[in-house]
């Protein structure tokens, strides 16, 4: 298959002005956290210890201000104050859901805007996430898709999320005391504005201050990224963050996957199911998620049911079936309930997990495939949208 497969239009990303003044340590590695302080004149016989410290500060008891940082001297925390800041995400908007999902609209450097989506369990709080402003791959069930790619987001950008909604949900524990209550933000899913593998870098170094055990101590078995097959990087994800992976998957064949989700184009499903089959073992993840949204007559027969038993077998695996979430200008409708039951039962009777995903959060335009930044709307006709994924 050609390299040059067209997978989008709009591939440009504006660079991200980087601000003057104070730096900002949210998003550092430690690594860089200590050269930062290093930078500033602090001993490096010194420096790991203090970074050891700041960070707790900041994850673990979610301070933002130095002067609080009460087991570092007072001539330290003023010139911490002097050289750095401790910034996250600005929260524009919220929005409360009626069965309890929450919805942020939160502004980042320059202005750009995106979206965050809290969705409460029982017995479980998952974060839905941003890794990019807009979308560069244009899947045409996806209103996210059809807001242009402004940029990629930091690590600070990334991780800030996190820290934004347990700022909301009221859950930093009180420093020097130790907690035994259920985490309300209990899971992170990489499934917000964005292909997180075309922003792989931000992404795990952002996953890696989650899971930090002097952190936001979140296990890699409770975050998931999801990919919609960016093959190449998929191998680094295992090796580099090794949490659970999930993969947008949507069609049984290369004709109608190439209309839903354009990246196969340029790998197509047989190269995506190759790089899978090793993902469980490097990663020592139990199993993949396959995502699999339900559109009406396009999708959703028996013998897609078949066939996607047939490709995914060897694989360890779970199908999440998704009815579809419609958004003003959507070219697709939802499959009945009556046609996602019965696929669910082929994929069940072959073996495989098959749970049909509650929409949450419908009515605040916060379910799977409805997100998108509401100051940078470039929206798209039903009939546009259709032409350029040639379904007319």
């Amino acid at each position: 298959m050609s390299a040059d497969a067209p997978i989008t239009q709009d591939v440009m990303t504006i660079p991200r002005k980087v601000p003057e003044g104070p730096v900002n340590l949210v998003g550092m590695t430690r690594d860089a956290m200590r050269a930062a302080l290093i930078a500033m004149g602090t001993p490096e016989k010194q420096a790991k210890m203090r970074v050891g410290q700041i960070w707790q500060w900041i994850y673990q008891w979610g301070v933002r201000d130095f002067d609080a940082m009460t087991n570092l001297s007072k001539a330290f925390r003023a010139e911490l104050a002097d050289a750095f800041v401790i910034e996250i995400p600005e929260v524009v908007s919220k929005q409360v859901s009626t069965d309890g999902t929450r919805k942020w609209l939160v502004r980042i450097a320059g202005g750009h805007e995106v979206e965050v989506v809290y969705i409460p369990e029982e017995g479980r709080g998952t974060l839905c996430i941003s890794s990019q402003v807009g979308c560069t791959l244009t899947c045409s069930f996806c209103h996210t898709g059809t807001q242009k790619l402004v940029r990629n987001l930091t690590a600070g950008e990334i991780v800030g999320q996190v820290m934004m909604a347990r700022d909301d949900l009221d859950e930093w524990p009180e420093h020097g005391k130790r907690t035994e209550d259920a985490r309300l933000l209990s899971n992170i899913v990489l499934m917000g504005m964005g292909e997180p593998l075309y922003n792989f870098e931000n992404v795990r170094d952002a996953m890696k201050i989650a899971m930090d055990p002097e952190g936001i101590q979140l296990s890699r078995r409770r975050i998931t990224l999801s990919t919609s097959g960016v093959v190449p990087e998929i191998a680094r994800t295992a090796e580099e963050i090794g949490c659970q992976l999930a993969v947008s998957f949507h069609a049984t064949t290369d004709e109608v996957r190439n209309k839903l989700v354009p990246i196969n184009k340029r790998w197509n499903i047989a190269e995506l199911l190759d790089v899978l089959r090793t993902y469980p073992k490097v990663s020592n993840s139990e199993r993949i998620t396959f995502e699999y949204v339900m559109l009406d007559g396009v999708n959703d027969s028996d013998e897609d049911a078949h066939r996607l038993v047939d490709l995914i077998k060897g694989i360890p695996a779970k199908i999440n079936l998704i009815p579809f979430n419609e958004w003003p200008g959507a070219p697709y409708k939802r499959s009945s309930n009556n046609r996602i039951r019965a696929f669910s039962e082929i994929v069940y009777k072959a073996g495989y997990a098959s749970p049909v995903r509650k929409p949450r959060g419908e009515d605040i335009m916060a379910a799977c495939g409805q997100l998108k930044s509401a100051t940078e709307r470039a929206r798209k006709s039903r009939r546009e949208i259709a032409a350029e994924t040639g379904l007319n």
